[in-house]
């Protein structure tokens, strides 16, 4: 009788994530380039367009700022890159907020954005929330919020830069209310009560301004203390996000992962200060399509793999994977 071989399969060992080479000086430095000559272009444009000075100065103070801020991110150590950011963060939400605001008493409260559009008041205020908040998302996405806000400008300067995770989903719809609120209160008070805005006096845009941002901090750091958590106000409370989360869902400037360059060490998520599970995008293939990215490339600096970096694309975007807190406190993070 013959017998008879069997044989088994022996399993092979799992393929190691390869770690992705640094990039050149002149790969990093591209990106900051590219956003220099954009808002240049613009400036340019614009002044030429219209004949006033203005359009020159604010683009192009934006745009180099922006620019230094991306430089500095890209070259600096690991530890120190969020360096560029708080300085872009400064230099605009600075610029933004005192010489536009409380040197040129206009009010970059979104209440000042709705009272003048209906005064048909073509101000620096309007230009703003077109550019930042309306229409720039289809290209850049919420990086408004990681990059110059003049709120998130002081927030950030809290010592809870780590997030515990969110509250419960429900939580968000605060910033809805919030919107609403905002909006409700402007209508009644243009339809209702009759007022309007005045180019010869600026005062009272002055005093919305201060009052409305006063709030917006005292709030803000409120919540930060109380959650330890830096963002908690751009989470649960800022009506901004309901323009913001709108448009950056088709946004062309995402965060892209390397599936095959991915340790699923599960850094990035830890230090999301949105809390986005990152890894479960770059496992399925696809960029984060969470509206609550801020593209403020704290995932990327801190991704040992070198696996996350911006890209371009067109995708949809909305399907939003986040962390809570009792989820954090069973994984650990």
């Amino acid at each position: 009788m013959t017998p008879t071989h069997t044989t088994t399969q022996i399993d092979q060992p799992p393929v190691a994530p390869r770690r992705q080479p640094e990039p050149s000086l002149r790969q990093k430095l591209l990106a900051p380039a590219v956003m220099f000559a954009v808002f240049w272009i613009l400036a340019i444009v614009m002044w030429r367009a219209t004949g006033a000075v203005f359009f020159l100065f604010n683009f192009g103070y934006i745009g180099t700022s922006v620019a230094a801020g991306m430089g500095l991110l890209a070259v600096l150590p690991r530890k120190k890159k969020h360096i560029g950011r708080r300085l872009t963060l400064f230099l605009v939400g600075g610029y933004m907020l005192g010489l536009l605001g409380l040197v040129g008493r206009e009010n970059m409260q979104i209440e000042g954005f709705f009272l003048y559009l209906l005064a048909g008041f073509f101000a620096g205020a309007t230009i703003h929330y077109a550019v930042a908040k309306v229409f720039g998302p289809l290209v850049f996405g919420r990086a408004w919020c990681g990059w110059a806000c003049w709120t998130v400008m002081m927030l950030d300067l809290l010592p809870y830069s780590k997030s515990p995770g969110r509250l419960s989903h429900k939580w968000g719809w605060l910033r809805y209310a919030h919107f609403a609120l905002s909006l409700g209160l402007v209508a009644a008070l243009w339809f209702g009560f009759g007022y309007r805005v005045d180019i010869r006096n600026r005062l009272p845009d002055l005093y919305w301004l201060l009052v409305g941002n006063g709030l917006y901090y005292g709030v803000g750091i409120a919540l930060a203390v109380t959650l330890r958590d830096n963002r908690a106000f751009c989470k649960y409370v800022c009506p901004i996000t309901a323009l913001l989360k709108l448009t950056s869902r088709f946004s062309l400037l995402k965060i892209r992962g390397k599936a095959d360059a991915c340790t699923d060490c599960g850094a990035c998520a830890k230090q999301c200060p949105m809390d986005i599970r990152i890894p479960e995008y770059v496992k399925a293939g696809r960029r984060v399509l969470s509206t609550e990215c801020i593209l403020c490339e704290t995932c990327i600096n801190v991704c040992p793999a070198r696996a996350l970096s911006l890209s371009f694309g067109f995708d949809g975007g909305g399907r939003e994977l986040l962390a809570q807190r009792e989820e954090r406190r069973h994984s650990g993070g």
